[in-house]
């Protein structure tokens, strides 16, 4: 059973690794064009797979009928990355269900749409400069992005974490980097985690975003305008549908050759994916992006 498995993901590689036509009829229709997605970007990049596999561990069997069963799983996919002359590996986390009726694959998807955030009040936050008392703030970015490069793919007992963790995810990596908390207990202010309570901003996409912008003191950033201004330890957030609405957050581990951000993220847990995040089941053409340079008393800018 995992054999048959492996096998079907092993064709997905192939097709990736020598850029034939995608035939993965199995898959549903938002899926199939991420990976198509992908394979353009990664032409656009002047990147290619050198290698890749997937590990697989099966979390359940469910006897549908005599001849159909439905299987739970967990891939673990690792891709060794050419971008020029530079090698890098990049890794992703899914949950997947597939069916099979005698012993052969009928449907695989994942399981479900794992970049959404959670729906929470606290999107309109803002933080009024007289709230805010003055405190010294020196941003340790190797300490952040090592804390990301540890984490990615697992959780931190040190923090209450989620079904959906992204945001979260981010606030544990700044708060490596020497970020203090502040605002407790108000949830809707500053920027904080207390045992089983937490601020929004911690934990919400749109509520960090607009935390960021605001802030002016300990933990702020600033706007830039394109991808290749950030450096390891900067954010990067997401408004899948472009309606103003921002609901994932990413965080910047590495740069590419073309100077441009390599991030990891939870909730679908990802390590060094190209900041873009076209090759997404939750891509849309309205995609909007909000990039943040992380400030502290030693920036220039």
């Amino acid at each position: 059973m995992k054999q048959i498995l492996l096998d079907f993901h092993k064709h997905k590689l192939d097709m990736l690794i020598n850029k034939k036509p995608l035939q993965m009829k199995l898959l549903d229709e938002q899926e199939y064009q991420a990976l198509e997605r992908r394979m353009q970007t990664f032409e656009k990049r002047n990147t290619d797979i050198v290698k890749g596999i997937t590990e697989i561990k099966i979390i359940g069997v469910e006897e549908r009928t005599q001849h159909i069963k439905e299987i739970s799983y967990a891939c673990h996919h690792k891709w060794l990355n050419k971008n020029e002359d530079t090698l890098y590996l990049e890794e992703s986390f899914e949950l997947r269900k597939a069916r099979l009726y005698k012993e052969e694959i009928v449907e695989d998807v994942i399981q479900e749409n794992r970049t959404k955030e959670p729906i929470q009040t606290g999107e309109n936050l803002v933080v009024k400069e007289s709230e805010q008392i003055r405190e010294t703030f020196h941003y340790d970015r190797l300490a952040a992005v090592q804390y990301a490069e540890r984490w990615w793919n697992d959780t931190n007992s040190a923090y209450k974490n989620f079904e959906v963790n992204c945001t979260n995810f981010i606030s544990q990596c700044l708060h490596a980097g020497g970020a203090n908390m502040r605002g407790y207990p108000n949830r809707s202010k500053g920027w904080w985690m207390q045992q089983s309570n937490w601020s929004y901003s911690w934990s919400v996409a749109n509520a960090m975003r607009n935390f960021l912008i605001h802030s002016k003191t300990g933990l702020r950033a600033k706007q830039v305008k394109a991808p290749e201004q950030l450096m390891p330890g900067d954010v990067i957030c997401y408004d899948f549908q472009g309606d103003g609405k921002y609901d994932h957050t990413t965080f910047v581990v590495a740069k590419d050759k073309q100077n441009m951000p390599l991030v990891n993220a939870q909730t679908y847990n990802s390590r060094m994916r190209y900041w873009s995040y076209e090759d997404s089941t939750a891509y849309t053409p309205n995609i909007k992006y909000t990039f943040f340079r992380i400030l502290d008393d030693t920036s220039s800018s």
